[in-house]
C-alpha cells in the first residue's frame, strides 16, 4: 500500500457544499502544463470556450466546436489531479433540445473524464439543466453577461447596473438553482445585484467581473497573466508575461541571427581516446 494516499478529485457536490464557506478558486486552462500548475491552487479548473479567442484568435466564442472542447479537455484532465474540471458546452451543442444537450454533454464526459459541464442561460435553459441533472450530469450554469449571446446582446456589456434590470437576472439565477445546477457563474454584473443573488440562492455563485460578493471567482488565465492583447476592464493583471515573453524571444532571435546562440557543452562530441 502506498505511503501517501492518492488525493481524490473534488466533486460537484463538494463544491455545492462550499456555499457561504471558504471562497472557491477557479481559473481557466486549456493545456496539460498550465493545468498542472493551477491544480495546486484551484478548486475548479474551467476548460472554457474562451479558448476560441485565447488560442485561436477568434473575435468571439461562437466558432468553437465540441471537438475543440473535448481535445483541450483531455489535456487539462491529464495535467490535473485534484481540481474539479468543468468543460464548457460550446454554442450550438445544446440549445436545440434537452436531448441534444444530453448527447453532447454525455460525449464530453465520457471522452474526457471531466467532472461537470457548463452551459449558458437561465430560465430558458432550466428544463435542460433539470434533464441533464436527472440523468447524472453535473451542471454549472452561467447568467448575467453570456458571451455566447454576444450577437443578441449587441456586444460585451455589463448587466444589472440599473435596478430595473435586476428582475430577469435574479429570475435566471433562481431558475438554474431550482433546476439542480450545483453552481452558477455570474458574469459582468453590478456588485449590488451580485451580492443580492449570492444571498438569495442556495448554490455557490462564481463571479467574473461581479465583485468579491460572490462565493468564488473565475478568470481567464491568459487575461490575468497579461498574455491577452485585449481584456475586460474588470480584470486585474497579476503578472505581465506578454512583455517578458516578447523580450525573451527577441533576445533568442538576436543570438540566433548573430550565431552566438550557445549549444550543448560538447555532449555529442566523441570522447578522445587516451594516447
Amino acid at each position: 500500500m502506498s505511503a501517501h494516499a492518492e488525493e481524490k478529485r473534488l466533486t460537484a457536490p463538494a463544491i455545492r457544499a462550499r456555499k457561504g464557506a471558504d471562497p472557491i478558486v477557479m481559473l481557466t486552462a486549456y493545456h496539460a502544463h498550465t493545468a498542472r500548475i493551477l491544480d495546486r491552487h484551484c478548486d475548479m479548473i474551467l476548460v472554457g470556450d474562451s479558448l476560441g479567442m485565447v488560442m485561436h484568435g477568434f473575435e468571439t466564442t461562437i466558432p468553437v466546436t465540441l471537438d475543440m472542447m473535448i481535445l483541450q479537455g483531455h489535456a487539462v484532465m491529464r495535467g490535473s489531479r485534484r481540481a474539479l474540471v468543468v468543460i464548457d458546452m460550446p454554442f450550438g451543442s445544446y440549445e436545440a433540445s434537452k436531448e441534444q444537450a444530453f448527447l453532447s454533454a454525455a460525449r464530453v464526459m465520457k471522452e474526457t473524464g471531466c467532472g461537470a459541464i457548463k452551459l449558458e442561460g437561465g430560465e430558458r435553459m432550466a428544463e435542460t439543466i433539470a434533464f441533464l441533472v436527472e440523468r447524472g450530469i453535473p451542471v454549472m450554469s452561467h447568467v448575467g453577461m453570456t458571451p455566447q449571446s454576444v450577437n443578441a446582446l449587441g456586444g460585451f456589456r455589463a448587466q444589472g447596473r440599473d435596478r430595473g434590470e435586476w428582475a430577469p437576472i435574479e429570475a435566471d439565477a433562481r431558475a438554474v438553482a431550482d433546476a439542480g445546477a450545483f453552481a452558477v457563474v455570474v458574469e459582468a454584473v453590478a456588485e449590488p445585484l451580485a451580492a443580492h443573488i449570492t444571498a438569495e440562492i442556495p448554490i455557490p455563485t462564481i463571479g467574473i467581473g461581479a465583485s468579491p460578493a460572490c462565493d468564488g471567482q473565475v478568470l481567464v488565465l491568459e487575461d490575468m497573466l497579461g498574455l491577452s492583447p485585449r481584456v475586460p476592464k474588470f480584470v486585474k493583471r497579476f503578472s505581465e508575461l506578454g512583455p517578458s515573453i516578447d523580450a525573451a524571444v527577441e533576445s533568442y532571435a538576436s543570438e540566433v541571427r548573430a550565431r552566438t546562440f550557445p549549444g550543448p557543452e560538447n555532449v555529442y562530441a566523441m570522447k578522445k581516446k587516451p594516447t
